[in-house]
């Protein structure tokens, strides 16, 4: 592992910790918030529910409204009395809509004039088993744990008695101490937590950082041309989607090289066979235009006429092989494409199996048509087709010695028309029927070496592809080949 590796992975564990740590902090700090707050909540509902019958309590012992208005005189000694048993309460008589009509609190400071009754008759009619706030009148903005109690003049409610369990002074003292209690424990349990996490989350990462140091080492070497470098499965951990991905993608890198080392080769193999294919007939022309020039006035005229008809054949099969050099390269390139139509696939059959039976004759070889009477329209590119036809019975009349046969069958299938080519000749051993459709192959899988062999079945093999078909072959040696495919039926 060089220092580069270490140096990547060195700064991604610092960055990852002090993210890490960061995130500890904003926790720690959030639960001390929360802690604060629910331990205060947690202490005003505890004495909302100790001292939440005090003001049923005051209502009971005295009549602190008498005509709607307080009776100062029979209830501000109960009132000092409560806050002499308990001072941490005050004490407030309001009327029917929360107006204060009288109250007793130390340094007689109130800045609300008026109260929200709707915490008060919430309390009331729930008779103190629900934990609910008031406002506090000495602070506006602030709610509190209260007791209340409804004041009836005969059966007509006056107003009620409003109790604040938590005074000014008492919400001062404890709001210091409980600060300074809370504060404490939770910077205690904060910092035990944060070092604990800090711990486990360092081993953590440090685990995490391993397993990605030995990844990298793994991606450097690949890249500086080891292609057999993959992640082991012992150094995946938790990062093994990251492994596999790059394990998959260093195959497929492999595999690509491979393929375009392979086309590598035969393209040069092709260029090695194109050379010798054209300067076959070229060298056939020249020689026999020399021996024309250099015997014109002594050749008769019977043998000149058979040296022209070998310079022209020579010159045919030269322009049929460029002509299909051409057309493989197009279709290879995907620069040709078909220009599919419903036809009858039985008429464009005969006209081909037409144009071949005196080519067939003249070798002596059996050339027939067999197909239904009835058979669906086939949706393809008719030239192209046509083309593939061609090919594959050029082929056969190759290897199909005299006296053979060869039979062009059609047949309808579930999903369109089968097209099958057979003939009788030595066939193909099975170990090379995989190698035919290779341009430059010929049947014993060796680089053709006459009439430009081995680009018709690739040509066939190319247009078929495009029609989204596949041709097969079945052949034996000593029994002859068939070659197959299917062409979709139209579906107009």
């Amino acid at each position: 592992m060089n220092w580069k590796t270490l140096a990547a992975s060195s700064r991604l564990f610092w960055k990852l910790s002090a993210a890490f740590l960061l995130i500890l902090v904003l926790l720690g700090v959030g639960y001390i918030f929360i802690t604060s707050y629910t331990a205060g909540r947690y202490l005003q509902e505890v004495n909302q529910r100790l001292y939440g019958s005090i003001a049923k309590q005051l209502v009971k012992e005295t009549h602190p409204l008498v005509n709607g208005k307080p009776d100062t005189a029979a209830t501000h000694d109960i009132m000092h009395s409560m806050m002499v048993i308990n001072p941490s309460v005050e004490v407030y008589l309001t009327d029917t809509a929360g107006l204060i009509l009288d109250y007793v609190v130390p340094n007689k400071s109130v800045h609300l004039k008026k109260v929200s009754v709707a915490p008060i008759r919430a309390f009331i009619a729930d008779e103190g088993r629900r934990f609910v706030l008031g406002d506090d009148p000495r602070n506006p903005g602030v709610r509190k744990a209260f007791s209340a109690a409804p004041v009836y003049e005969g059966e007509q409610l006056s107003g009620y008695a409003y109790i604040i369990l938590a005074s000014e002074e008492q919400a001062a003292v404890t709001s210091s101490l409980f600060e300074s209690y809370i504060l404490k424990l939770g910077a205690s349990i904060f910092f035990l937590t944060l070092a604990a996490a800090l711990a486990i989350g360092l081993i953590a990462i440090g685990f995490i950082t391993k397993n990605l140091r030995q990844i990298l080492d793994t991606t450097r070497r690949f890249k500086e041309g080891d292609y057999q470098a993959r992640i082991p499965e012992d150094a995946k951990g938790d990062l093994f989607v990251l492994a596999d991905t790059f394990n998959e993608m260093a195959d497929k890198i492999v595999a690509n090289i491979e393929q375009i080392q392979s086309m590598d080769r035969l393209r040069q193999e092709l260029i090695a066979n194109v050379s010798h294919d054209l300067r076959t007939p070229l060298s056939i022309v020249q020689g026999y235009i020399e021996t024309l020039l250099m015997k014109e006035q002594h050749l008769p005229a019977e043998e000149r006429k058979k040296y022209l008809e070998i310079i022209y054949d020579s010159s045919e099969k030269l322009a049929r092989l460029i002509a299909q050099l051409f057309e493989y390269s197009k279709l290879e390139a995907n620069q040709i494409q078909p220009e599919k139509e419903p036809f009858l696939l039985s008429e464009l059959a005969q006209d081909v199996v037409g144009k071949y039976q005196i080519l067939a004759r003249e070798k002596n070889i059996q050339l027939q048509l067999e197909h239904p009477r009835e058979l669906p329209l086939v949706f393809a590119d008719v030239a192209l087709v046509e083309r593939a036809l061609q090919n594959l019975i050029d082929n056969a009349l190759k290897f199909t010695p005299k006296g053979g046969r060869i039979n062009l069958r059609l047949q309808n299938r579930d999903r369109g028309v089968e097209v099958r080519i057979s003939d009788t000749g030595p066939g193909i051993p099975e170990s090379e029927q995989s190698q035919i459709f290779e341009r430059y192959r010929k049947a014993d899988g060796s680089p053709a070496k006459n009439k430009g062999a081995g680009l018709g079945l690739a040509i066939v093999k190319k247009i078929l592809e495009i029609h989204n078909a596949t041709i097969q072959v079945q052949s034996q040696q000593g029994h002859g080949t068939a070659f197959w495919f299917l062409l979709p039926a139209y579906q107009g």
